[in-house]
């Protein structure tokens, strides 16, 4: 029944709004406020922030440090990693202060925890004192609830006005990590902190220079006020870049030496579902990506285009029940950069997935046929688009990454993109040739 009445509720009505405070107020209450007994950063912007968390909590634990952290796409409790299943970024009030009470339990002195513009807005954090906020940067996401880009802003500010009001804690000062790049970093940077450091590739203090860009990683030199490091990142891409240079200067801000820095950063590992490449002895590139959104995709496919030697082959679909407007403009970037185009399912929620796919075709110039076809079956598609890529092609299957099910109705089907890869790359397959004659192959392995 309080299902119902939430569901006819605005998400913006004062009781819906009061009942998550509620909601958050008693799950701090209960399990003891454990956010005081460590330093809690805070990761918020549209894209990176799962990266952003996942290299900071590299660099802690490279300085000697025990870390807990709470992602889109996993959960760390020092040595223990729980893949995200929940489908949230930030995550309900009791399940996010009973996984800091588990850290603290664990004795980690610090929590590093992606943060959403819903979870501000609706008070999921209430009773997390953020010591460190970061902004990575703002593209268009969430209209679908906040209405208008001013509002989704306003939102994440929220994370930056808690700093000046929230109890300091003995000798760990506010911080604020601002992307000096972004146009809308002038906005966070009038909340007020103890510390305020700005980076960037060309603005900032802490500034990421001489980038050289490779499908295996990327090179550049991070230089801070009277140092600098070269940093030989094992992570491709601008983006990543600044996701790294984000990282850095939150543990430059912490003390942590730049020789610890450049370490952590050049043996980072892979971020699940975030340009994750799939291997297994293929003659072309397989990459599976959580690009759901016209920025994060276009990023993506713009970077891969230029490191693909011949066809970029696209495997891409939109989210249901989320904004509809960015539909027709993730169409049209995809028909930009593509050389061949699988539109397809991804989580409908509660829409028609056909009715998602017709929204997205409207960005899309091409005809159906012509180097562009509507596959709703999401394993279909990846299938297709494996057994038409040829050796030196890159194929990327974008929106879901790391996600092990896709949400149709009420119902959560098991499905992951990167095992439904694997499993075609290593399928081994007999073919008749002759009343007398075989042969084994894979005829997902260009020849």
């Amino acid at each position: 029944m309080l299902h119902s009445i939430k569901s006819k509720m605005s998400p913006h009505n004062p009781l819906r709004l009061f009942y998550h405070k509620l909601k958050a107020v008693v799950a701090a209450v209960w399990y003891r406020f454990p956010s005081e007994q460590m330093t809690v950063i805070g990761v918020t912007g549209t894209n990176g922030k799962t990266t952003t968390c996942h290299l900071i909590t590299d660099i802690l634990r490279e300085a000697g440090n025990k870390v807990g952290m709470i992602t889109t796409a996993d959960f760390r409790i020092v040595d223990q990693v729980i893949p995200n299943q929940f489908k949230m970024t930030t995550l309900s009030p009791f399940v996010t202060q009973k996984m800091l009470r588990q850290m603290v339990n664990r004795g980690c002195t610090y929590a590093v925890v992606e943060v959403t513009s819903h979870a501000m807005d609706q008070s999921r954090l209430w009773g997390v004192n953020i010591d460190c906020a970061i902004f990575t940067n703002i593209s268009h996401e969430h209209l679908d609830y906040h209405g208008t880009k001013k509002d989704y802003i306003q939102a994440k500010g929220k994370l930056f006005a808690s700093l000046n009001y929230s109890k300091r804690k003995p000798n760990i000062p506010k911080m604020s990590i601002l992307n000096g790049d972004d146009p809308e970093s002038v906005y966070f940077e009038q909340f007020v902190a103890d510390r305020t450091y700005i980076y960037g590739l060309s603005k900032g203090s802490f500034q990421g220079l001489s980038p050289v860009f490779r499908a295996d990683g990327t090179y550049f030199i991070y230089k801070v006020p009277n140092a600098q490091i070269d940093v030989d990142l094992p992570l491709p891409g601008q983006f990543n870049v600044e996701n790294a240079l984000a990282a850095a200067t939150l543990a430059v801000a912490l003390q942590i030496n730049l020789d610890i820095i450049k370490k952590a950063l050049e043996n980072a590992g892979s971020v699940p579902g975030r340009i994750e490449r799939i291997d297994e002895g293929q003659k072309y590139t397989v990459i599976v990506d959580y690009a759901h959104t016209p920025d994060s995709l276009e990023k993506l496919l713009a970077m891969f285009s230029e490191l693909t030697k011949k066809r970029l082959i696209v495997v891409f679909g939109a989210t249901g029940d989320r904004d509809r407007t960015k539909r027709p403009e993730m169409g049209k970037i995809v028909d930009k950069y593509a050389d061949l185009i699988l539109l397809t399912n991804d989580d409908p929620y509660t829409e028609d997935p056909i009715q998602i796919i017709e929204e997205v075709t409207k960005g899309i110039s091409r005809e159906e046929g012509a180097r562009f076809w509507k596959i709703p079956n999401r394993r279909q598609a990846i299938r297709v688009a494996l057994a038409l890529a040829k050796e030196d092609d890159t194929v990327i299957v974008a929106g879901k990454g790391c996600e092990e099910f896709q949400v149709v109705g009420d119902q959560k089907i098991p499905s992951d993109d990167r095992h439904i890869v694997r499993d075609y790359l290593s399928r081994t397959v007999e073919v008749e040739i002759g009343p007398n004659e075989s042969c084994t192959g894979n005829p997902y392995l260009a020849s």
